[in-house]
């Protein structure tokens, strides 16, 4: 099961330093017949398939109507990269964060589902909230680099890139807070807890959730996508983040 996105106890960014730099990895590739013939069968698949769900092509997932296109994921995906790239520690970030892509996917259905599980029960979260939040997380950090910079990498849950990033991950953990608080009486986290899995559960349940299947399925329940199997995809996640390419059948 994939890492969350989001806080266990409502808390703001997970702070954690950036790990130490031991030097560049040499990116191999190896490839055999068999592996050759197993991917070209996995991409014959996927292209018929129109590289997406049937019902919603050119959409990484479909969540109450909306649309999570894959080009906006693939945006995402490209900022976090370069961001890492440019840090002096890259290969090991780049490495670090090789399922990157799902797990952008991942939050950005879990953020739809929040989003409109706390507008049902009437969770606010203002430019001012997130704002005074960052705040405090810079302050703790050491500054607005150094939050920048922590958010890179994998250690701190799902990677992000640049402000809007940071400021969408800081608004949806005001928002899981806030929740947990409207839903559960005080003094009973635990309680709490509970009743916020079960509204977000419902709430994904009424508004539906349609991820493409190359990223997995949704399971309602752990608020979660279930891990893909594809040879291909983790293939294509091993290229991505710079490490060695195999491609087992």
């Amino acid at each position: 099961m994939l890492r969350r996105a989001w806080p266990s106890e409502g808390g703001l960014l997970k702070i954690v330093r950036p790990p130490t730099d031991h030097g560049s990895s040499q990116v191999k590739r190896r490839t055999s017949a068999a592996s050759v013939a197993a991917a070209a069968a996995a991409t014959a698949a996927l292209l018929l398939s129109g590289c997406s769900s049937d019902n919603h092509p050119g959409a990484a997932a479909v969540v109450g109507g909306e649309r999570i296109s894959l080009a906006s994921v693939q945006a995402q995906v490209e900022a976090v990269r370069a961001a890492q790239r440019a840090q002096p520690n890259g290969d090991q970030l780049l490495s670090g964060s090789g399922d990157l892509t799902r797990q952008t996917v991942n939050f950005l259905v879990y953020e739809e589902v929040l989003e409109r599980a706390a507008a049902d029960h009437g969770v606010r979260v203002s430019r001012r909230a997130v704002q005074e939040a960052r705040d405090a997380t810079e302050q703790s950090l050491g500054g607005a680099e150094a939050l920048r910079q922590v958010a890179l990498a994998p250690q701190s849950g799902l990677p992000v890139a640049g402000d809007e990033q940071i400021d969408r991950m800081l608004r949806s953990q005001l928002l899981y807070s806030g929740l947990a608080q409207r839903l559960g009486p005080a003094g009973d986290p635990q309680t709490a807890q509970q009743r916020l899995i079960e509204a977000l559960t419902d709430t994904a349940n009424e508004i539906g959730v349609d991820v493409n299947p190359r990223y997995g399925a949704w399971d309602a329940e752990n608020i979660t996508l279930a891990e893909a199997d594809e040879p291909w995809l983790r293939a294509e996640e091993q290229a991505q983040a710079g490490g060695p390419v195999t491609l087992d059948g």
